[in-house]
């Protein structure tokens, strides 16, 4: 068997060295899922969770591992994956537990495991790959309206007040203007509001070169807030709206936001997003990532 080596230390803290990591992952999956990897690769980090794929016998697999306290969320995110693999939507099959379970919650925060489809994940900084990226996005929003779920949170993506954000000068003001600023534009403005998919990083979207059928690895459903704030999020990712074009045309011509709201509303809600990035790296204590975050902030001031 492979050596298994998996780093979990932003979802265990920098407070409890003698949780074994890679050990907690492998016990987890035999205990709960009776899989034993042979094979475990590191999914590409996003902002919300950790992820791998995992090969077990002759099946891969996906596991998250998400923050503590979203154990509801991903579970009803984990229901969205199969409404929309009734929808034709290829996505992540959702696997339960040997107690029937969607999800296990462990010290670290809840696992959650889903066959992989097939596919290789996409580039988001490819331009054909932005279009898939786009229109996946675009068709999941379509396909999730009218879906609900107890565990699906109201959209708060930041809390000006957190403690956390005195771990610089800067820090709170920045959350803090991004978070006014969001919450005017949805007082103000007439925004398409559904089920986010939350963090619709290009990894967790999958092309099959085979079939040319396009789709993704699971399905966040964070909560339910502006579509539009999904799409902010993916150009986040993408590296900023003008590395993005693509990604957006793609989204247009598959998603229920129309163009007009689109391009009004986003300056604002990627600027939220980039406040989320640092308040996210700000209380996990990651220096790297709060620097990145606030030379993206200040590259758009003004």
């Amino acid at each position: 068997m492979a050596t298994l080596v998996v780093r979990l230390q932003w979802l265990l803290g920098h407070h409890n060295p003698a949780v074994p990591d890679a050990e907690l992952l492998r016990s987890t999956l035999r205990d709960e899922w009776h899989l034993v990897p042979s094979e475990v690769t590191s999914l590409d980090d996003s902002l919300l969770s950790r992820g791998w794929e995992v090969a077990a016998g002759s099946d891969r697999y996906v596991v998250r591992l998400s923050e503590p306290d979203a154990r509801l969320p991903v579970e009803a995110g984990l229901v969205a994956a199969e409404h929309l693999r009734g929808r034709e939507i290829a996505v992540g099959e959702p696997v339960r537990t040997l107690s029937g379970g969607l999800t296990v919650q462990t010290q670290a925060g809840p696992f959650a495991v889903l066959r992989r489809v097939p596919g290789r994940r996409l580039d988001g900084g490819d331009p054909v790959d932005q279009q898939w990226w786009g229109d996946r996005l675009g068709a999941v929003h379509v396909a999730l309206q009218g879906f609900h779920h107890p565990g699906l949170r109201s959209w708060r993506p930041l809390d000006p007040a957190a403690a956390h954000l005195d771990a610089e000068p800067w820090l709170r003001t920045a959350v803090t203007d991004a978070s006014a600023a969001a919450k005017r534009l949805t007082v103000t403005d007439r925004l398409t509001y559904g089920v986010l998919h939350g963090d619709p990083a290009p990894g967790g979207f999958v092309v099959d070169p085979s079939t040319g059928r396009a789709g993704l690895l699971d399905c966040g459903a964070s909560g339910v807030g502006p579509l539009a704030y999904d799409v902010a999020a993916a150009v986040v990712y993408a590296g900023g709206t003008p590395r993005a074009e693509e990604l957006i045309d793609g989204y247009l011509a598959a998603g229920p936001v129309g163009a007009d709201e689109l391009h009004a509303v986003l300056p604002v809600l990627v600027r939220l997003r980039y406040a989320v990035q640092a308040d996210r790296a700000a209380r996990r204590g990651s220096a790297d990532a709060l620097h990145r975050a606030r030379e993206a902030l200040e590259s758009m001031s003004g």
